[in-house]
C-alpha cells in the first residue's frame, strides 16, 4: 500500500520535486488537517443521522404506546381517557362528519361508551407505516370495531390516516384524522 506522500507526489509529481523536505512536512501536515477535518465532518454527520433515527423511532413507539392506550380506554369504557388521544384543536372527516371537532368527537364517543345495551372491542390497531417528520407524525392504519347487540354481533374495519402533534407537553396527540370504512357498522345505526 502506498503511503498518502508518496500518492500525492504521483498524483502532482512537478509541484512535489521542487519542494524542500519542510515544504512537503508543512504540505503533508496541511494536507493530514484538512482530511481528519473531513473525517470529523462526515462522522458528525453519521452521528447526527443515527440520532435523528433513533429520536424517529423512539417518536414511533410513544405513537404506537399512545394507540394501545386509546383501544384499552375504548374497550374499559373511559371517555376521559379515550378523549385525551386528541390535540385541543382536533380536525377530522368520516363519512358523516366532514368536519370534526375534539368537542363532537368526544361528545360522540361519551355518548356511545355509556351505552349499557352495546358491547364494543376495538382490537389494537394494524399501522400500516408511521412517518416522524420534526414534531409531526403520519400514521396509515386500520382499526377493527366488534359491536354486540342482543346477541347479534358485526365487526368491520376502519381505514384511516392520523396526523399527530407533540404537544408542549411533548405528548404525541391526534391533530388531524380522517377515517372511512367500506361498510358501516349495521348495529350502530
Amino acid at each position: 500500500m502506498r503511503s498518502f506522500a508518496t500518492l500525492r507526489m504521483t498524483k502532482f509529481p512537478a509541484v512535489t520535486r521542487t519542494m524542500s523536505g519542510p515544504e512537503r512536512r508543512t504540505l503533508n501536515k496541511h494536507l493530514l488537517r484538512s482530511r481528519c477535518r473531513t473525517v470529523i465532518v462526515g462522522l458528525v454527520l453519521i452521528a447526527a443521522a443515527t440520532a435523528a433515527h433513533a429520536d424517529s423511532a423512539a417518536d414511533e413507539a410513544a405513537i404506537m404506546r399512545r394507540l394501545q392506550r386509546w383501544t384499552a380506554d375504548f374497550n374499559a369504557r373511559d371517555a376521559a381517557g379515550v378523549c385525551d388521544l386528541f390535540a385541543p384543536d382536533l380536525v377530522y372527516s368520516i363519512p358523516e362528519i366532514v368536519r370534526g371537532t375534539r368537542e363532537t368527537m368526544c361528545a360522540s364517543l361519551a355518548r356511545i361508551l355509556a351505552r349499557s345495551d352495546i358491547q364494543l372491542h376495538y382490537d389494537n390497531p394494524d399501522v400500516r407505516e408511521i412517518l416522524v417528520l420534526g414534531d409531526v407524525a403520519i400514521v396509515r392504519l386500520t382499526w377493527t370495531l366488534t359491536t354486540q347487540v342482543n346477541g347479534a354481533r358485526d365487526t368491520t374495519t376502519e381505514e384511516g390516516m392520523d396526523i399527530f402533534r407533540r404537544q408542549p407537553d411533548g405528548k404525541w396527540s391526534i391533530a388531524r384524522f380522517i377515517a372511512f370504512t367500506t361498510r358501516a357498522n349495521e348495529l350502530l345505526r
